[in-house]
């Protein structure tokens, strides 16, 4: 714990959903949910307006629909939602060189470390900045919480959302946590508060007067000592400026049970491509390949295979996952899989051969494949009557028009039309694609509806949010320090 509060949480608002309010005007101050749109599909962040019917981030689509039946359900823009966490992050590394990014969206920062706050005047001044700053280059709100630790800082800034500022001032913590429920704490789960409920313990403070032998008993030694600590305002963990990444993966939640097991086969190989995309974009590579499969009765199973050594090569991983679903039984149908690399170690010289080894087949094979087709096109003629186009026996059935509209104009991605401009879409189906001509700074615009094939229709990326944000190269100048600010006990400032 430190005797002044220098440790800041930022957390910005309703992150997903904030920014696509502010991409597209005629969403703005209306319920806005952002995540997967399938059957299966969760929520992924929910606008604040939504959230007045009850629509919560984890929470599954369909029940979001029942809830907030006339909001925008719309398909997340990572590209987007990356460029703006890039402008956030660099923001906060004005202020410390020790900022930990939790997520996309949330961060710590150790303003001591950076020389701009010795006191809790000089760490208020930099939250309020802050919050100006991040408005002024992104156009989005954050809520900022100032303490002497993390946990503290994480719970303030929770206080203060939405758009507020929180300190709590060193030596008031177990006040302030007295009357919050345990789910407060971190590491406090449903089951860990159903426990301590059936005890008798519904508040931190119940958890503090219960004494640490207690939470031991009913916990075991290692969390019950440490929820013991947290409830008594200690949290001594520093701000980690980098954490390795222990795995890299990525899975797939399917709308409908997958039975055809070449269709699972693919899939399999494809995720282990997107794992290998992002293993090579963290310059990494990896030894244990896993697979996650979740079957129909939602049973999860996980398979890993450890190589020789460590690898990114997609060769090798697709082979590795392929050889691991041979172990599972996927006859009752399959609704989720998953591939993963853990055991990570630094980009390798023996890595870039590999990429460049796997790259030359890859482009060998297409000249092969070229030159075969162009042979049996020869060979054939096209004639009427053949087989061309249909799957081979045992092979997954095409993709009908519809899921192909759908895969090309996910709802509230961005697309240009020739004559219209930049727009987003509304929605597809029956070979239509209805499109909202609008951009971060006009009025709200026209809907027009197109074919699904329309030439003049194609996806577009994301304009920015700000068109000319403020220059803020040179923040922060110069910001006032005091060791003896005057700030109230659990002030709190907001607009």
């Amino acid at each position: 714990m430190r005797a002044a509060p220098t440790i800041l949480h930022l957390d910005m608002d309703a992150f997903y959903a904030s920014a696509e309010q502010a991409s597209k005007p005629s969403l703005r101050g209306k319920p806005v949910v952002v995540g997967g749109l399938g059957p299966r599909g969760v929520v992924a962040t929910a606008s604040y307006e939504a959230r007045r019917f009850g629509v919560h981030s984890a929470m599954p689509m369909a029940q979001a629909r029942r809830l907030a039946p006339n909001a925008a359900y719309l398909v997340p823009r990572f590209a987007l939602y990356r460029t703006v966490s890039d402008q956030v992050m660099e923001l906060l590394g004005r202020l410390s060189p020790l900022v930990e990014p939790l997520s996309l969206d949330e961060a710590f920062v150790d303003l001591e470390a950076g020389g701009t706050a010795d006191g809790a005047a000089s760490a208020l001044a930099i939250g309020e900045q802050l919050r100006e700053a991040i408005e002024a280059v992104t156009g989005l709100s954050g809520s900022v919480g100032l303490a002497g630790s993390k946990m503290l800082a994480k719970i303030a800034s929770e206080e203060a959302k939405p758009d507020g500022i929180m300190l709590i001032e060193p030596g008031t913590e177990r006040e302030m946590l007295a009357p919050m429920p345990v789910r407060t704490l971190p590491g406090v789960g449903p089951a860990t508060a159903d426990h301590l409920r059936r005890a008798g313990m519904t508040t931190v403070n119940d958890l503090a007067e219960a004494g640490e032998a207690e939470l031991v008993r009913l916990l075991g030694k290692a969390h019950g000592s440490s929820l013991h600590r947290m409830a008594s305002g200690h949290d001594d963990r520093p701000v980690v400026a980098e954490r390795d990444a222990k795995s890299v993966s990525v899975e797939d939640t399917f709308d409908m049970d997958l039975h055809d097991r070449v269709r699972v086969r693919s899939e399999v190989e494809r995720l282990a491509d997107r794992c290998v995309q992002r293993l090579r974009a963290a310059e990494r590579s990896g030894r244990t390949v896993v697979l996650k499969v979740r079957r129909y009765d939602f049973s999860t199973l996980t398979r890993s295979e450890t190589l020789r050594g460590p690898t990114d090569d997609p060769t090798v991983v697709r082979e590795a996952a392929a050889r691991l679903l041979e172990s599972v039984d996927t006859t009752g149908g399959v609704r989720l899989l998953g591939v993963g690399v853990t055991g990570l170690a630094d980009y390798t010289q023996e890595d870039l051969f590999a990429q460049a080894a796997d790259e030359r087949a890859a482009a060998g094979l297409a000249a092969d494949h070229a030159a075969a087709g162009r042979a049996g096109g020869a060979e054939t003629g096209g004639a009427a009557g053949t087989d061309e186009g249909r799957p081979e026996p045992g092979e997954p059935e095409q993709e009908s028009a519809e899921q192909l509209a759908a895969r090309r104009w996910p709802a509230g991605h961005d697309v240009r039309h020739d004559a219209h401009g930049h727009g987003w879409v509304q929605g597809s189906g029956v070979g239509r694609v209805t499109v909202r001509f609008e951009e971060p700074e006009s009025a709200p615009g026209r809907v027009r509806t197109f074919r699904i094939d329309d030439p003049a229709l194609r996806p577009a990326d994301p304009l920015p949010l700000v068109r000319d944000p403020a220059d803020y190269s040179s923040w922060p100048a110069s910001l006032p320090k005091s060791r003896s600010g005057a700030v109230s006990s659990g002030g709190e400032s907001r607009p």
